[in-house]
């Protein structure tokens, strides 16, 4: 792959984060009868687990995967640029499952549909997967072997879970959107509808463009010594 060409994947990446950006603003800011419940307060939670779980868990989080591929500087810090974007990324993830969870009826009461069993799941993983990155590449006494040994774990999981992160957002898109249409009689082709539609299409776009940038190879990236002349 090009050099001009993975810059307009880059490109490309971007749009389709601003794309998801704007939709899950206008369906949690504009759509709110969706988001009201019982009280405010809960209206507020509500509306903001989708908008931290996508801004800060999904796009926060492909742009610290694609920090590697696109930012110049040295490889420290890289790392380092790296390592605080997932860590803040997981914050956002932390308290998005915990507005969630800030319900009337306790903390188990969402704990129920598979939407939620797979974001438990996704969010501890990506946890455990920043706790060993820091260990793995930021302890100064660890052997370079070791971290050469880890590097492809690290990179499988790291992916692996931002495809489940997607994976996850397009359930719990699925679960709300069922929900109002059989709870609250929103017609199946109404403006809502499409907002939502539009989100999942935008998602699935744009975790197939981090995860294509990721693996593809920059032309030249991969060099071979010259030979020696005889």
């Amino acid at each position: 792959m090009s050099s001009s060409t993975f810059s307009f994947l880059l490109i490309f990446a971007r749009l389709s984060a601003a794309l998801v950006a704007v939709l899950v603003l206008i369906w949690a800011l504009y759509f709110k009868s969706s988001f009201i419940h019982h009280s405010p307060n809960n209206f507020i939670y509500s509306v903001l687990h989708p908008l931290l779980m996508v801004f800060g868990f999904i796009i926060l989080s492909g742009e610290a995967i694609l920090v590697h591929r696109s930012m110049p500087g040295s490889r420290n810090m890289k790392k380092l640029v790296h390592l605080g974007m997932q860590g803040v990324a997981l914050a956002f993830g932390i308290f998005g499952i915990w507005t969630k969870f800030h319900g009337e009826n306790g903390v188990f009461a969402n704990f129920y549909s598979l939407h939620s069993w797979m974001g438990v799941f996704c969010v501890s993983l990506f946890g455990i997967e920043w706790v060993m990155g820091f260990l793995s590449f930021w302890h100064r006494g660890e052997v370079r072997r070791v971290r050469m040994k880890v590097l492809p774990w690290h990179i499988f999981v790291g992916l692996y879970t931002y495809g489940m992160a997607i994976a996850t957002a397009e359930t719990g898109l699925l679960e709300k959107l069922t929900f109002i249409q059989t709870k609250k009689n929103l017609p199946r082709r109404s403006s809502e509808s499409i907002v939502v539609n539009g989100l999942g299409l935008g998602l699935a776009l744009l975790g197939g463009i981090v995860i294509f940038a990721t693996v593809s190879p920059k032309q030249g990236h991969y060099t071979t010594r010259p030979t020696k002349a005889i």
